[in-house]
């Protein structure tokens, strides 16, 4: 679920970046500076319920497909077959990285009550 969230602030942050390189008010970059200078902590969160190389992987993967969709729908950018292939063996990654023995509904439970836990604990004292 975390690396779900990484991913999002990847797709927040690298479009922006990319539309500043071609002319958007460079101010702008003030929006990927803060996402990415936020992501330590919510990395340090992360690591209370997933180990380290799973959460870095989960968050690699996740960035990856959802910037190169933004990349091909909004910037109609262009990739190759083969790098196609790549980002589709990028969501079996993701599969097999998320499946929980005990199977995918309490995969999903045990995520919801890590993120609820989390918001719980940044407004607590």
């Amino acid at each position: 679920m975390f690396g779900l969230i990484f991913g999002l602030l990847d797709s927040i942050g690298l479009p922006i970046i990319k539309k500043v390189s071609h002319g958007l008010n460079p101010l702008w970059m003030i929006v990927p500076v803060i996402l990415y200078a936020s992501s330590p902590f919510i990395f340090l969160k992360a690591l209370e319920g997933e180990t380290l190389t799973i959460m870095n992987l989960v968050w690699d993967l996740t960035s990856d497909v959802i910037v190169t969709l933004i990349g091909l729908l909004y910037f109609s950018e262009k990739v190759s077959a083969v790098k196609l292939l790549g980002v589709c063996l990028s969501f079996v990654s993701l599969s097999l990285m998320a499946y929980e023995p005990d199977g995918w509904e309490a995969m999903i439970n045990r995520n919801i009550s890590r993120i609820k836990n989390v918001i719980g604990g940044a407004f607590s004292s």
